[in-house]
């Protein structure tokens, strides 16, 4: 989730041209909000009784990035333009910015996304915690609250 925040391309995007460009197409993530990932860590530390499965951590629900554009432009107050491009269109954008084998590589995680890999929500936040993750909305109503 905290890809939208900060110094992430993505974060960087938003701020500066209010939209999202990816190759990511209609397919799904199940963003995770850093903050469950570090409890998770916390209870893995220090519990008794560890996991005894390597974990996936998700959000609680997969979504696409023109539903992450829909959430971040409703946190904010003004819409976020949702720009589907190729994996090469990507490839070329992020090519001004980063080196061409990484901006190839984003490019390439665009593509795994776009193809599914990724549309996946697990149960082990609130199997570790006790408690469910953050969702996505919660994370942007908070990220992106107006100061003042």
């Amino acid at each position: 989730m905290q890809n939208v925040t900060g110094e992430h391309h993505l974060a960087r995007m938003l701020r500066e041209e209010n939209r999202i460009v990816t190759a990511t197409g209609e397919g799904r993530v199940g963003f995770v909000d850093a903050d469950d990932i570090a409890a998770v860590a916390v209870h893995a530390l220090l519990d008794k009784t560890r996991p005894a499965a390597e974990l996936v951590l998700t959000g609680p629900e997969a979504l696409s990035y023109r539903r992450v554009a829909e959430v971040v432009g409703a946190a904010r107050g003004r819409p976020v333009a949702f720009e589907p491009v190729t994996p090469a269109e990507l490839v070329e954008r992020l090519a001004r910015t980063y080196p061409l084998p990484f901006a190839q590589a984003l490019a390439q995680l665009d593509a795994v996304i776009a193809a599914g890999a990724e549309d996946r929500v697990t149960p082990d936040v609130e199997h570790v915690t006790g408690r469910l993750p953050r969702s996505f909305e919660q994370f942007a109503a908070a990220a992106f609250r107006p100061s003042g």
